[in-house]
């Protein structure tokens, strides 16, 4: 096995599976984007969780394999590769990454790709691109400078260092840090929790916000604005407002 998807009260969990490392070579580069793709259109998936193990989330790319390849062969399989990830970043459900030990090159790339991350105290995130005379190709010069501003991402894609998750948490690369061994468990309670809520109003907010943030403001406030009136069409909103006139905030039960 490359990587599986588990499913289990509402929250699939993609679970890569190549050990010791879990390099991420053409084999699981393609099978996430299947994996990606089966979750986001399954109606029992409502929140997802990227996770590779107790020891490691992923140490980047089969340099072995890559070696392999020339320039011919990477033009066409640099496309495929970053095909796989936006697959995964475009998930149209709350999505979030438990990372344990090393989440290196596509490894932090993938990490990138979700909507929240949780890191483990002994974890290190960076892209050693760099290093190989190369530069991140699965999305991570756009989406770390993205996340985290463009100096500090040139900083660490310059020098290809790698940082431990208090420095990880302090630029903004990972939003949680917590003991190792609860990782796997916060992120299955934090993809449950948002399981429960309304999933075209959360598809409706992460969509907004992704596609808001690849375009000009007015444009990104036209996506909100249509996304807005458009959740009033919807049994959620019902219910939801419904809820809160009789019982309060927070007590409705989303379906």
């Amino acid at each position: 096995m490359t990587v599986t998807l588990e499913v289990s009260e509402g929250v699939g969990t993609i679970r890569l599976v190549r050990p010791p490392m879990n390099a991420l070579n053409v084999a699981i580069q393609d099978r996430l984007r299947e994996l990606a793709e089966e979750a986001s259109q399954r109606d029992d998936v409502r929140a997802v969780v990227l996770y590779g193990g107790e020891k490691v989330f992923a140490a980047g790319a089969d340099i072995k394999e890559m070696q392999a390849m020339d320039h011919a062969a990477m033009v066409v399989r640099s496309r495929a590769l970053q095909d796989s990830f936006t697959a995964v970043a475009r998930i149209p459900k709350p999505v979030v990454a438990g990372v344990t030990g090393y989440a290196l090159g596509g490894g932090c790339e993938l990490a990138l790709c979700a909507d929240f991350r949780i890191a483990a105290d002994n974890a290190k995130l960076g892209q050693p691109e760099i290093l190989l005379g190369l530069i991140p190709g699965a999305g991570g010069t756009q989406r770390l400078s993205r996340l985290i501003g463009p100096s500090k991402a040139k900083d660490l894609i310059f020098t290809g260092r790698q940082v431990k998750a208090p420095e990880a948490l302090a630029l903004g690369l990972v939003d949680r840090v917590v003991p190792a061994a609860e990782v796997y468990e916060q992120a299955q309670a934090w993809a449950a929790r948002l399981a429960q809520g309304p999933a075209i109003a959360l598809r409706a907010a992460k969509e907004s916000i992704d596609a808001g943030l690849e375009t000009d403001l007015g444009t990104g406030l036209a996506i909100e604005r249509t996304w807005f009136a458009g959740l009033f069409a919807t049994e959620d909103r019902e219910l939801g407002m419904r809820s809160f006139v009789e019982e309060g905030p927070g007590k409705a039960k989303f379906r």
